[in-house]
């Protein structure tokens, strides 16, 4: 199959680990990553990001690079600045539409202005973190660092004595706190690869609670993912459209999934988009792929095809 890849010939760096809260789900998804291109042939380097980041970037010996990095400094714009920098072509988003979608908060906002449903929401940021719950939200709501991934931090806050706690605990991850309404309900995640919306899946998790934290996301066994979905064709087919306004709005390139509440009444709301998108064993992305049709390794392939530099 490399005959048939843009970068055939050439060495590719897997850029993997990092030091974000994300490390190990990303050595996960860099290894899959990796191997994935070395049975199509190519040549690989698997790069470990940490400490001097540019002087590992910069001295990679590399033609082209494969970011399998999550969270801070590997999704937010960081690690694309310096291969722009570097003239090194890498996959996914640019260093503009991967720092607005890193921002739940932003990547809020713009889709609101393509038109895409999202929920009632405040942001805590400075002197408001130490204030009370958002008057005129009623309980439940959602408690979120604004820039972090994998449901890190995040907590759902049912009683007024659960506020404190919840705030705490996000505010070890960031400085700037979303709190979002609580969308009763379902979920579901659409992914996009190089322009094309992709089946979606249903999460659901197995946890008495209901709640897909890290735990139902990175344990093999505890969630459940559902494709096709058993929802109405409507819901679905609105889901594709806000996922391609979206996606357009926040300049989204390659490969990314983009997660929705669905509510009892068939509402769609979206709550963020991932630019680096999990390709380890439970990852939703791969398991959209190959319902399409695509198995693991072409879809690697396809990421790396889309690789390039801001024009």
């Amino acid at each position: 199959m490399p005959e048939k890849g843009r970068y055939r010939g050439k060495t590719v760096g897997v850029f993997l680990g990092g030091e974000s809260s994300e490390r190990d789900v990303s050595l996960r998804t860099g290894a899959a990553a990796a191997a994935a291109l070395r049975r199509l042939g190519y040549k690989v380097k698997e790069i470990d990001i940490r400490g001097d980041w540019l002087g590992s970037v910069h001295g990679a010996g590399v033609d082209v690079a494969f970011i399998a990095l999550h969270g801070r400094f590997g999704e937010d714009g960081c690690i694309q600045g310096a291969l722009e920098l570097g003239r090194i072509p890498y996959t996914g988003s640019g260093v503009l539409a991967s720092a607005l979608s890193m921002s739940k908060v932003l990547s809020k906002r713009v889709a609101a202005s393509a038109g895409v449903p999202v929920a009632q929401d405040a942001l805590y940021e400075g002197e408001m973190l130490d204030g009370p719950p958002p008057p005129g939200m009623g309980y439940p709501f959602v408690v979120k660092p604004d820039r972090e991934g994998s449901t890190v931090g995040v907590s759902i806050v049912r009683l007024k004595e659960e506020w404190g706690p919840a705030m705490a605990e996000a505010r070890k991850f960031d400085v700037r706190i979303l709190v979002e309404a609580y969308i009763p309900g379902r979920e579901i995640t659409v992914g996009i690869l190089n322009g094309k919306v992709l089946p979606a899946i249903e999460i659901v998790p197995k946890s008495g609670s209901g709640f897909y934290d890290y735990k139902s996301k990175y344990t093999v066994g505890q969630t459940d993912y559902v494709i096709p979905v058993p929802m109405d064709r409507d819901i679905l087919a609105r889901a594709a459209e806000y996922t391609r306004k979206a996606a357009a709005a926040l300049s989204l390139r390659g490969a990314a999934r983009l997660d929705y509440r669905v509510d009892p009444a068939g509402n769609l709301f979206f709550l963020e988009a991932n630019t680096i998108p999990g390709m380890t064993e439970t990852s939703l992305l791969p398991k959209a792929a190959k319902f399409d049709g695509m198995p693991f390794d072409e879809l690697v392939l396809e990421i790396l095809n889309d690789a390039g530099l801001s024009k």
